[in-house]
């Protein structure tokens, strides 16, 4: 049986204001933290359940969506678009479907038998658009000759077929179909014989993860091209289970490019490892001692590194050898100067100071110039469950202000000034110093009030985004594909994944078809310029839907 997610009632004048005491105030914060926690258990309970009902095979529990029968068709007119009114769906306006396409063969039909007397009309057009499935199979006749000194020369194959049994077409296909299609290996193959291509599920997965170092070239050239010229960066992770380990897939990006990359932790060393690159050095700047001192390491420690001859290692055993001869030891701390060295890298390979990083509030992307996103701020105050009245009022009340305050904050992005500045901080202010009777709630806005900086970096800032929708739009991709074909189990598998994730979202982000881009590069042509060059340039192609 599924536990329904259901707070307790309470009345909401249950204690009377004259005898709330410290005392009674106390009491029901408590009991408002427990029916919180009592709701969160029973939402993780029935995910558990459902679960089990999934490894077991049974049958789950049905959704089942409230009746429409009775809405009161009178109103459907006054209905907004995609309400369920009269009114057309967006992107549902009519269009000529045939004027734009390239006609490539044109057959002229005649009527059989005309009447005497009739004359002739011209041509009725009519369009049908068809596509040709069907194996070619290429014999190369590679001719040779002796030369007079015994030598023999053989006539060059293509440039797209050298070391290759199987086409640039067809390679282009398998690629697409796996990594934009998500089609699997299995169901990949079984098409192919189907269409009497002779491929084993080796040659398939070889197709599919050898030969792809150009690939992989291009995909590590797209992060510092986009550092180059962007003022801000979005990053997340997801779970990426590899050999049956856990695995993270960290995310970063922005309406220009998309970058994926898997390890095995999502630790904030990590983050900054990504950030540097291929880069393996660490430096001691005055920005990694600034470091230092917010994380509040001891002033000995810092006194000794700055007193030190060395501030540039060629590799992390080299840092930690000298953190060891300079007697420190200790673990948290040499995790905070690893840190601080990895920022000093950064920055000396061109990473600006002033680029932003925006994210969901992970503690690991707190560095540099750190933006939150408001949509995630504002879940905090709309996963509180509501036992009274009173409750559910200053919760819609609070998420009423804060929605007023992020369209306001909308509003100064297009036309920034002083008064609305002061305006918007003043108003957020307010609505974080509010008390109310509902203890949770304060917290919550307490909460806010400690992410001030960050949530309003964008008054500074007015060019990066109130939310962190993209990259998680972006970062579903991975997931989609995580669902249907799980984990990784080779590491070249793990790095294919990676690479062509991003470089299929950073070609639609600068309008190339992924298809036409796979072709290019399979057949060498390189008519399509290679994505950083692109995103450095910022050159958007004409946009496509594909």
């Amino acid at each position: 049986m599924v536990m329904k997610k259901r707070p307790i009632p309470l009345k909401s004048n249950i204690v009377p204001e004259t005898e709330r005491t410290p005392l009674v105030t106390s009491l029901l914060t408590v009991i408002e933290q427990l029916t919180q926690q009592l709701a969160e258990q029973n939402t993780k309970i029935n995910a558990l359940l459902e679960e089990i009902r999934s490894l077991k095979k049974l049958s789950k529990k049905p959704k089942l969506r409230a009746s429409t029968l009775e809405k009161n068709k009178d109103d459907k007119d006054n209905e907004p678009p995609g309400a369920g009114g009269t009114r057309k769906r967006a992107g549902s306006s009519k269009r000529s479907k045939t004027n734009q396409l390239k006609i490539d063969k044109e057959e002229t039909i005649k009527v059989k038998s005309v009447p005497l007397g009739s004359r002739h009309k011209g041509y009725q057009s009519y369009v049908v658009q068809d596509i040709r499935l069907q194996p070619i199979v290429t014999r190369y006749l590679l001719e040779r000759w002796e030369l007079p000194n015994g030598r023999i020369i053989t006539a060059p194959l293509p440039k797209e077929v050298r070391g290759h049994h199987f086409g640039p077409t067809l390679r282009a296909y398998v690629l697409h179909q796996h990594h934009h299609q998500r089609v699997t290996q299995p169901l990949l193959r079984k098409q192919l014989l189907e269409w009497d291509i002779d491929i084993s599920s080796g040659q398939l997965n070889r197709l599919l993860t050898e030969d792809k170092e150009s690939f992989h070239q291009e995909k590590a050239a797209l992060l510092p091209a986009d550092i180059a010229v962007s003022s801000y960066i979005q990053v997340d992770d997801t779970g990426a289970r590899h050999q049956g380990k856990s695995g993270y897939c960290t995310f970063i990006g922005n309406e220009l490019f998309s970058w994926f990359e898997s390890t095995g932790s999502k630790s904030r060393i990590n983050f900054l490892e990504l950030l540097r690159g291929r880069h393996k050095d660490y430096r001691l700047t005055e920005e990694s001692y600034a470091y230092m001192v917010r994380y509040k390491v001891a002033p000995w420690i810092r006194h000794k590194l700055h007193d030190a001859d060395q501030s540039h290692f060629i590799s992390e055993q080299d840092l930690k050898c000298h953190l060891n001869a300079l007697d420190i030891t200790n673990e948290h701390y040499q995790r905070l100067v690893i840190e601080a060295a990895l920022i000093g890298s950064i920055l000396n390979r061109g990473f600006s100071i002033d680029t932003v990083i925006i994210s969901d509030d992970a503690g690991q992307f707190n560095v540099f110039n750190h933006a939150l996103c408001w949509i995630h701020a504002e879940r905090g105050i709309k996963s509180l469950s509501m036992s009274t009245d009173t409750q559910t009022q200053a919760v819609g009340w609070a998420r009423n202000e804060l929605w007023a305050i992020y369209q306001a904050l909308r509003d100064y992005k297009s036309v920034p000034t002083l008064a609305a500045k002061t305006e918007i901080t003043n108003r957020f202010d307010k609505l974080c110093a509010t008390k109310t009777h509902y203890q949770l709630l304060n917290q919550a806005l307490k909460r806010l009030h400690n992410n001030k900086e960050e949530l309003l970096l964008v008054l500074e800032r007015p060019d990066i985004p109130l939310h962190n929708n993209l990259s998680e739009r972006d970062i579903r991709e991975y997931v989609t594909r995580r669902k249907i074909s799980g984990s990784t189990r080779s590491d070249e598998g793990r790095r294919c994944r990676d690479t062509f994730a991003s470089l299929k979202k950073t070609a639609l982000k600068m309008g190339v078809k992924f298809w036409d881009y796979l072709i290019d590069r399979t057949f060498q042509s390189y008519s399509i310029p290679h994505l950083d060059e692109l995103v450095r340039s910022s050159i958007k192609l004409p946009a496509t839907t594909y």
